[in-house]
């Protein structure tokens, strides 16, 4: 080998070294471009799903308050109310109470003249003083044939035919004396009197007027009635207490009504009743509530609103109606967990206090719950929390 052949092929390396070099020359500015645009895309994405995650208000469940008032309307009633008929017939002689007339128990309202009912008792006393005397003369009799039959001086059968005799006449006695008392009786009914202590709201009769005994009791202003008494000192009301307020009605509760012709006032009421079953109809409980009207500044028959106040000894949480959503599966509300995700729960209402409801079963008291869910909000929907104002 010769000198000229053992050098180096310098030439040939340094051919590869260039393009080697414009090769790292490319791939630095390469990536110098590529890896700004990945991390500007990385930085959408998660800007993009930050801002695609729903902003939400979020509420804590409170206590619900131990007392709720109930507004109920009412029937203002008389605590009694009846209609005086005339218990015997005949023609009205004279009257003394009229309408707004405050009579007493037992006054008398009018006078009957009833001269054929006179004229029968009068019968049926002379009846009975016969009757009286043939029994006297009868059982004289019989004790007489008694003491001959001692002495064997009459038959047993003439005897037991005077006793027999006195037994019949006493039978005709008893019968007069009834009739005479049932004649008396009806005799008294010629004096109409109140039967309680009360204010007469009708009068349907006259001197002279025809009256006859009978007629439809419990029917205001019916055929026959001859006044109308009703009781005011103390006032029923009749309300109906819807199901679900039922239970916290006792004869505890405290009420007051108010009308519309006294504003701002209150009248004291007390629960003194109720009809201890659900009407199947409209699901409510018939309650009566008395009130004192000694003043007389209520009159029956007027509208009342009667205030109750309920009380509940182991309240429950409380939410408002906002953020409730009603889906065909029960009442439901969206929380937020600890992942800042939503989920759905039912559950069950108790009390309405208007704006606010009573949650029973469902929920926790540390919850955080959305107020104004979307209608369309779904369970593991991601979103934020919206901050309140006077936070950082």
């Amino acid at each position: 080998m010769n000198q000229q052949d053992a050098r180096p092929p310098r030439p040939r390396a340094r051919r590869f070294l260039v393009p080697a070099i414009l090769l790292g020359v490319a791939a630095a500015l390469l990536a110098a471009g590529i890896v700004p645009r990945m991390e500007a895309q990385n930085a959408l994405a998660a800007q993009t799903n930050v801002q695609a995650a729903q902003i939400v208000s979020v509420i804590v469940p409170r206590q619900a308050p131990a007392t709720q008032e109930l507004l109920l309307p009412g029937a203002v009633t008389a605590f009694s109310d009846t209609a005086v008929f005339a218990r015997t017939s005949g023609y009205i002689q004279h009257w003394y109470a009229d309408i707004g007339a405050h009579v007493n128990k037992g006054q008398v309202l009018a006078d009957i003249q009833t001269p054929e009912l006179d004229a029968q008792l009068q019968q049926a006393r002379a009846d009975e003083a016969t009757a009286q005397a043939n029994f006297n003369y009868a059982k004289a009799t019989s004790q007489r044939w008694q003491d001959m039959l001692k002495t064997q001086s009459v038959s047993q059968q003439d005897a037991d035919t005077k006793s027999g005799d006195m037994l019949a006449k006493r039978a005709m006695l008893q019968s007069a004396q009834a009739n005479v008392r049932r004649l008396t009786e009806l005799v008294s009914y010629e004096k109409v009197v109140a039967p309680f202590d009360g204010v007469v709201t009708a009068r349907n009769v006259d001197v002279g007027a025809l009256v006859t005994a009978g007629g439809a009791p419990g029917l205001g202003a019916s055929a026959g009635e001859l006044f109308h008494v009703a009781q005011r000192d103390t006032l029923r009301v009749f309300i109906d207490v819807p199901q679900s307020d039922a239970p916290y009605v006792s004869l505890s509760t405290r009420a007051y009504l108010t009308v519309q012709q006294y504003p701002g006032r209150q009248f004291a009421a007390q629960v003194a009743r109720n009809s201890g079953a659900m009407d199947p109809e409209s699901r409510t409980l018939r309650v009566e509530v008395d009130v004192d009207n000694r003043d007389g500044a209520l009159l029956p028959g007027a509208y009342a609103q009667v205030h109750l106040a309920l009380e509940n000894s182991r309240p429950a949480l409380d939410l408002p109606v906002s953020a409730l959503l009603f889906r065909p599966n029960g009442v439901t509300i969206a929380t937020v967990d600890q992942n800042s995700r939503t989920q759905l729960k039912t559950v069950a209402i108790g009390r309405d206090f208007g704006t606010h409801v009573e949650v029973l079963t469902g929920l926790q008291a540390t919850e955080r719950v959305i107020d104004n869910p979307g209608d369309a909000m779904t369970s593991g929907e991601p979103v934020r929390i919206a901050k309140q104002a006077g936070t950082s």
